[in-house]
């Protein structure tokens, strides 16, 4: 069983930075993607930043910039430095990984997400 477990969220001023983590574990035989998504109350869960395996990395224009996501393959971890935080950045962060298990089967799992509020 596989499962991807989040930290780093919290309170922060304007301005202020954060990073989140999310380390998978579990039964697994590679991780082809990694990503970060978010969701504000009222909205769309939506895509914050991704990085594949090879390292590529795509971004939402809304964190463009201010947001660098990093992945550490020994550890299975992902890592999203959030930095020059807006109050608009305020929703629950999730991780995603799409994961093939040892029985070298992909699925896509998600973590329990972590609330990150940004203060005006």
């Amino acid at each position: 069983q596989v499962q991807l477990v989040e930290s780093g969220g919290g309170l922060v001023q304007a301005g202020g930075s954060l990073r989140l983590s999310c380390a998978a574990s579990g039964s697994i035989f590679s991780i082809p993607a990694m990503g970060w998504y978010r969701q504000a109350p009222g909205n769309e869960r939506e895509l914050a930043a991704r990085i594949t395996e090879g390292n590529p990395t795509k971004y939402a224009d809304s964190v463009k910039g201010r947001f660098t996501i990093s992945r550490d393959n020994a550890k299975n971890t992902v890592y999203l430095q959030m930095n020059s935080l807006k109050p608009e950045d305020t929703a629950v962060y999730y991780c995603s990984a799409i994961i093939a298990t040892m029985t070298r089967r992909f699925s896509e799992y998600w973590g329990q997400g972590t609330q990150v509020t940004v203060s005006s």
